[in-house]
């Protein structure tokens, strides 16, 4: 996992935009499998901190460019996506179909969203919070500060891997699901639940080809399903330690 990918706030817009022209469909789920013996939270947790590269190595990096392409095959669209993150919490996604570019930015305290069909607007309330959760930059290695409450509810068969099922709770807010691989211990799944103009959204994502880049696994390919549509991301490139400018993720002057 390469703290979420999450691009909740580009995916309702995109799915608000006059793109949006595709059959409602149910994000897929995984059918439970009863388990007879399974490790504590703690240890799935520190299994994964370990099997990413560990702390030492996610530490030693201080921001990321992310470069690859967006599908939407429901929606015959294929663009390009680019995510600059930056520690603390500085988070930009841009997303570009056909010409069209929908951005959301955190600078540490503001979010903000723009795109072609409700221009610039700013997050508050429970939307902010959540693209302040998803915002930081050692989301792996602060799983257990960004929630509250973890339970192992047994396994899971995603694809051909089993999967350890963690129920993740966070403060006051609604419990996501984690799903770790068995043998691997990296994170295959995630059953999130985020705040949209829309009301409460379910999201599913699913991240496959994980790689090493400067110590640290990242997984290349994340399917995004939604009950409107599947998005497929895959990253042809990812840097770290690139010098990104605070202003670059600041709201923009409106237009």
């Amino acid at each position: 996992m390469r703290k979420l990918i999450v691009i909740v706030g580009l995916i309702w817009a995109v799915n608000s935009s006059a793109f949006a022209q595709a059959p409602q469909k149910s994000a897929g789920k995984a059918s439970a499998t009863s388990a007879t013996a399974t490790p504590s939270a703690d240890q799935v947790l520190d299994r994964y901190v370990e099997a990413i590269g560990g702390r030492d190595a996610w530490k030693k990096l201080n921001s990321r460019v992310s470069t690859g392409t967006i599908d939407v095959p429901d929606m015959n669209l294929t663009g390009t996506i680019e995510i600059h993150e930056k520690a603390p919490n500085f988070l930009l996604h841009t997303v570009v179909f056909n010409g069209a570019t929908f951005r959301q930015g955190f600078d540490g305290t503001r979010a903000w969203m723009d795109n072609p069909t409700d221009g610039l607007r700013e997050e508050t309330g429970d939307e902010l919070a959540d693209t302040r959760f998803d915002a930081d930059f050692y989301h792996p290695l602060d799983l257990r500060t960004l929630y509250s409450k973890f339970s192992v509810t047994g396994t899971e068969k995603i694809g051909e891997r089993e999967a350890y099922v963690v129920e993740a709770t966070r403060a006051g807010g609604n419990a996501d699901k984690l799903y770790f691989d068995t043998e691997t211990g990296l994170v295959v799944r995630f059953v999130l639940k985020r705040h949209t103009p829309d009301g409460v959204k379910s999201f599913q994502e699913d991240l496959q080809d994980y790689r090493e880049v400067d110590g640290i696994k990242l997984p290349f390919a994340v399917n995004q399903t939604t009950t409107d549509s599947i998005y497929i991301l895959k990253f042809t490139e990812i840097r770290h330690n690139v010098e990104l400018d605070d202003g670059q993720f600041a709201k923009p002057a409106a237009q």
